[in-house]
Protein backbone atom coordinates (compact mmCIF):
# COMPACT_ATOMS: atom_id res chain seq x y z
CA UNK A 1 0.00 0.00 0.00
CA UNK A 2 2.65 2.52 0.92
CA UNK A 3 4.57 1.74 -2.39
CA UNK A 4 1.44 2.54 -4.44
CA UNK A 5 0.70 5.69 -2.61
CA UNK A 6 4.50 6.82 -3.14
CA UNK A 7 4.29 5.97 -7.10
CA UNK A 8 0.90 7.81 -7.28
CA UNK A 9 2.44 10.75 -5.51
CA UNK A 10 4.92 10.48 -7.82
CA UNK A 11 2.41 10.44 -10.83
CA UNK A 12 0.79 12.90 -9.88
CA UNK A 13 3.47 15.33 -8.95
CA UNK A 14 4.88 14.62 -12.98
CA UNK A 15 1.32 15.12 -14.04
CA UNK A 16 1.11 18.17 -12.43
CA UNK A 17 4.70 20.18 -13.40
CA UNK A 18 3.69 17.97 -17.51
CA UNK A 19 0.32 19.92 -17.44
CA UNK A 20 1.90 23.09 -16.28
CA UNK A 21 4.83 23.61 -18.76
CA UNK A 22 2.24 22.43 -21.99
CA UNK A 23 -0.23 25.24 -20.56
CA UNK A 24 3.40 27.85 -20.64
CA UNK A 25 3.98 26.31 -23.88
CA UNK A 26 0.21 27.33 -25.44
CA UNK A 27 0.05 30.68 -23.81
CA UNK A 28 3.70 31.57 -25.62
CA UNK A 29 2.44 30.61 -28.84
CA UNK A 30 -0.51 32.82 -28.18
CA UNK A 31 1.14 36.00 -27.03
CA UNK A 32 3.76 35.49 -30.14
CA UNK A 33 0.68 35.43 -32.58
CA UNK A 34 -0.96 38.64 -30.72
CA UNK A 35 3.00 40.11 -31.65
CA UNK A 36 2.60 39.02 -35.11
CA UNK A 37 -0.91 41.03 -35.26
CA UNK A 38 -0.53 43.81 -33.30
CA UNK A 39 2.91 44.44 -35.33
CA UNK A 40 0.89 44.42 -38.93
CA UNK A 41 -2.13 46.51 -37.62
CA UNK A 42 -0.33 49.25 -35.77
CA UNK A 43 3.04 49.51 -37.23
CA UNK A 44 4.77 47.53 -34.33
CA UNK A 45 4.54 50.16 -31.35
CA UNK A 46 3.30 47.90 -28.96
CA UNK A 47 6.10 45.56 -30.34
CA UNK A 48 8.29 46.58 -27.81
CA UNK A 49 5.68 45.69 -24.87
CA UNK A 50 5.13 42.38 -26.51
CA UNK A 51 8.24 41.06 -26.59
CA UNK A 52 8.94 42.32 -22.67
CA UNK A 53 6.06 40.27 -22.12
CA UNK A 54 7.41 37.20 -24.37
CA UNK A 55 10.80 37.42 -22.51
CA UNK A 56 9.33 37.29 -19.67
CA UNK A 57 7.03 34.57 -20.07
CA UNK A 58 10.05 32.63 -21.40
CA UNK A 59 11.85 33.07 -17.94
CA UNK A 60 8.19 31.62 -16.08
CA UNK A 61 8.82 28.72 -18.58
CA UNK A 62 12.54 28.11 -17.48
CA UNK A 63 11.99 28.43 -13.43
CA UNK A 64 8.78 25.78 -14.11
CA UNK A 65 11.63 23.60 -15.49
CA UNK A 66 13.85 24.60 -13.04
CA UNK A 67 11.69 24.13 -10.34
CA UNK A 68 10.32 20.62 -11.58
CA UNK A 69 13.89 19.36 -11.75
CA UNK A 70 14.25 20.55 -8.52
CA UNK A 71 11.34 18.95 -7.40
CA UNK A 72 11.94 15.32 -8.56
CA UNK A 73 15.15 15.61 -7.22
CA UNK A 74 13.65 15.96 -3.33
CA UNK A 75 11.26 13.16 -4.45
CA UNK A 76 13.82 11.12 -5.42
CA UNK A 77 15.68 11.70 -1.89
CA UNK A 78 12.42 11.27 -0.12
CA UNK A 79 11.83 7.51 -1.73
CA UNK A 80 15.37 6.82 -0.90
CA UNK A 81 15.02 8.00 3.00
CA UNK A 82 11.93 5.88 2.98
CA UNK A 83 13.07 3.02 1.31
CA UNK A 84 16.48 3.27 3.90
CA UNK A 85 14.00 3.19 7.14
CA UNK A 86 11.93 1.02 5.53
CA UNK A 87 15.41 -1.75 5.13
CA UNK A 88 16.55 -0.96 8.84
CA UNK A 89 13.37 -2.73 9.82
CA UNK A 90 14.32 -5.56 7.46
CA UNK A 91 17.86 -5.91 8.58
CA UNK A 92 16.70 -5.77 11.88
CA UNK A 93 13.91 -8.59 12.04
CA UNK A 94 16.28 -10.64 9.48
CA UNK A 95 18.51 -13.46 10.32
CA UNK A 96 21.25 -12.24 8.17
CA UNK A 97 22.03 -9.77 9.84
CA UNK A 98 23.92 -6.49 9.45
CA UNK A 99 27.57 -7.71 9.77
CA UNK A 100 26.47 -9.62 6.16
CA UNK A 101 25.09 -6.33 4.47
CA UNK A 102 28.10 -4.38 5.44
CA UNK A 103 30.94 -6.87 4.07
CA UNK A 104 28.37 -7.06 0.93
CA UNK A 105 28.15 -3.40 0.15
CA UNK A 106 32.36 -3.05 1.31
CA UNK A 107 32.14 -5.57 -2.82
CA UNK A 108 29.59 -3.42 -3.72
CA UNK A 109 31.92 -0.67 -3.69
CA UNK A 110 34.87 -2.53 -5.60
CA UNK A 111 32.90 -2.50 -9.18
CA UNK A 112 34.93 -0.41 -11.15
CA UNK A 113 33.87 2.76 -13.34
CA UNK A 114 30.88 5.68 -12.32
CA UNK A 115 27.64 3.70 -13.49
CA UNK A 116 25.89 0.16 -13.29
CA UNK A 117 23.58 -1.43 -15.11
CA UNK A 118 21.09 -4.21 -12.92
CA UNK A 119 20.24 -7.39 -14.72
CA UNK A 120 17.60 -8.69 -13.14
CA UNK A 121 16.17 -12.24 -12.86
CA UNK A 122 12.03 -11.94 -13.67
CA UNK A 123 11.47 -15.52 -13.60
CA UNK A 124 8.84 -17.16 -11.36
CA UNK A 125 11.51 -18.19 -9.49
CA UNK A 126 12.74 -14.45 -7.90
CA UNK A 127 8.37 -13.76 -7.36
CA UNK A 128 8.80 -14.21 -3.66
CA UNK A 129 12.26 -11.99 -3.81
CA UNK A 130 9.90 -9.12 -5.65
CA UNK A 131 8.51 -6.63 -2.72
CA UNK A 132 12.23 -7.36 -1.17
CA UNK A 133 14.34 -6.80 -3.75
CA UNK A 134 13.56 -3.35 -4.84
CA UNK A 135 13.95 -1.97 -1.48
CA UNK A 136 17.09 -3.51 -0.86
CA UNK A 137 18.71 -2.62 -4.20
CA UNK A 138 17.92 1.12 -4.30
CA UNK A 139 19.70 1.13 -0.79
CA UNK A 140 22.71 -0.43 -2.47
CA UNK A 141 22.88 1.32 -5.13
CA UNK A 142 22.64 4.70 -3.67
CA UNK A 143 25.13 3.64 -0.93
CA UNK A 144 27.29 2.02 -3.55
CA UNK A 145 28.46 6.14 -4.80
CA UNK A 146 27.57 4.50 -8.73
CA UNK A 147 24.84 6.22 -10.68
CA UNK A 148 22.43 3.79 -11.89
CA UNK A 149 22.25 3.54 -16.01
CA UNK A 150 19.62 1.43 -16.45
CA UNK A 151 17.86 -2.00 -15.38
CA UNK A 152 17.76 -4.68 -17.69
CA UNK A 153 15.11 -7.45 -16.66
CA UNK A 154 14.94 -11.47 -18.14
CA UNK A 155 12.58 -14.17 -17.83
CA UNK A 156 11.96 -16.94 -20.94
CA UNK A 157 14.24 -15.47 -23.28
CA UNK A 158 11.91 -12.31 -22.86
CA UNK A 159 14.00 -9.35 -21.90
CA UNK A 160 13.08 -5.25 -21.46
CA UNK A 161 15.42 -2.59 -20.42
CA UNK A 162 14.34 0.73 -18.85
CA UNK A 163 16.81 4.19 -18.86
CA UNK A 164 15.94 6.84 -16.35
CA UNK A 165 15.39 8.24 -12.98
CA UNK A 166 16.29 5.55 -10.40
CA UNK A 167 12.78 5.55 -9.05
CA UNK A 168 11.50 6.02 -12.64
CA UNK A 169 13.47 2.68 -13.19
CA UNK A 170 12.60 1.04 -10.42
CA UNK A 171 8.73 1.63 -11.17
CA UNK A 172 8.99 0.54 -14.31
CA UNK A 173 10.49 -2.79 -12.99
CA UNK A 174 7.65 -3.88 -10.83
CA UNK A 175 5.15 -2.74 -13.42
CA UNK A 176 6.65 -4.19 -16.29
CA UNK A 177 8.48 -7.12 -14.94
CA UNK A 178 6.54 -10.53 -14.73
CA UNK A 179 8.62 -12.11 -11.86
CA UNK A 180 6.69 -15.74 -13.60
CA UNK A 181 8.34 -18.14 -16.05
CA UNK A 182 10.80 -21.30 -15.71
CA UNK A 183 13.75 -20.48 -18.57
CA UNK A 184 16.35 -18.43 -16.22
CA UNK A 185 17.70 -16.91 -19.97
CA UNK A 186 20.58 -14.70 -18.17
CA UNK A 187 22.38 -14.80 -21.67
CA UNK A 188 19.25 -13.47 -23.33
CA UNK A 189 19.24 -10.91 -20.69
CA UNK A 190 22.56 -9.51 -20.94
CA UNK A 191 22.48 -9.24 -24.91
CA UNK A 192 19.49 -7.16 -24.71
CA UNK A 193 21.06 -5.00 -21.62
CA UNK A 194 24.49 -4.63 -24.20
CA UNK A 195 21.89 -4.05 -27.41
CA UNK A 196 19.57 -1.32 -25.61
CA UNK A 197 21.71 1.07 -23.71
CA UNK A 198 25.46 2.11 -23.68
CA UNK A 199 28.04 -0.09 -21.69
CA UNK A 200 28.43 1.16 -18.04
CA UNK A 201 31.30 0.92 -15.55
CA UNK A 202 29.76 -2.98 -14.56
CA UNK A 203 27.24 -4.89 -14.58
CA UNK A 204 25.38 -6.49 -11.61
CA UNK A 205 23.35 -9.48 -12.24
CA UNK A 206 21.12 -10.19 -9.66
CA UNK A 207 19.20 -14.08 -9.54
CA UNK A 208 18.70 -16.86 -7.64
CA UNK A 209 19.07 -19.78 -10.26
CA UNK A 210 21.82 -20.50 -12.88
CA UNK A 211 21.55 -19.91 -16.63
CA UNK A 212 19.86 -22.51 -18.74
CA UNK A 213 20.63 -20.62 -21.82
CA UNK A 214 24.04 -19.87 -23.25
CA UNK A 215 26.06 -16.54 -22.34
CA UNK A 216 28.62 -15.10 -24.91
CA UNK A 217 30.96 -13.48 -22.07
CA UNK A 218 33.03 -12.37 -25.37
CA UNK A 219 29.64 -10.51 -26.03
CA UNK A 220 29.17 -8.41 -22.77
CA UNK A 221 31.17 -5.19 -23.08
CA UNK A 222 31.69 -4.19 -19.23
CA UNK A 223 32.69 -6.43 -16.08
CA UNK A 224 29.68 -8.45 -14.55
CA UNK A 225 29.70 -8.54 -10.76
CA UNK A 226 27.57 -11.05 -9.69
CA UNK A 227 24.82 -11.54 -6.67
CA UNK A 228 23.35 -15.13 -6.19
CA UNK A 229 20.55 -14.71 -4.10
CA UNK A 230 18.83 -17.34 -1.89
CA UNK A 231 20.01 -20.56 -0.88
CA UNK A 232 23.41 -21.63 -1.71
CA UNK A 233 23.22 -23.37 -4.59
CA UNK A 234 25.83 -24.90 -6.18
CA UNK A 235 24.86 -25.37 -9.53
CA UNK A 236 23.83 -21.51 -8.98
CA UNK A 237 27.19 -20.31 -7.59
CA UNK A 238 28.88 -21.78 -10.58
CA UNK A 239 27.17 -20.40 -13.54
CA UNK A 240 27.01 -16.96 -11.41
CA UNK A 241 31.05 -17.76 -10.73
CA UNK A 242 31.61 -18.09 -14.40
CA UNK A 243 30.11 -15.44 -15.71
CA UNK A 244 32.02 -13.02 -13.44
CA UNK A 245 35.14 -14.66 -13.92
CA UNK A 246 34.58 -14.81 -17.56
CA UNK A 247 34.17 -10.90 -18.16
CA UNK A 248 36.82 -9.98 -15.28
CA UNK A 249 34.08 -9.07 -12.70
CA UNK A 250 33.45 -10.84 -9.26
CA UNK A 251 31.18 -12.37 -7.26
CA UNK A 252 29.56 -11.14 -4.22
CA UNK A 253 27.60 -12.59 -1.37
CA UNK A 254 24.82 -11.73 0.56
CA UNK A 255 24.03 -14.29 3.12
CA UNK A 256 21.01 -15.76 4.76
CA UNK A 257 21.66 -17.72 7.57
Amino acid sequence: MRSKRRRFMDESVFVTYSDMALLMLVIFIFLFTIMVITSRLSGGSQVSTVKNQVKELQQQLASAEADKKSLEKNMEEIITSSEESHLEKIIETSTFGRKDFDLFIKGLQELPGDDLHLVIDASGSMHGLASFLVPVLRLIVTRSGKRLAAITWFSDNKADTYIGSMGEMFDKLMRGAPFYGSVESVGHGFRAAARNAPPPGAYLLVGDEPANDTVYYDRIPSPAFTLPLGRSDPATNLSYGTIATKTGGKMLHLDFK
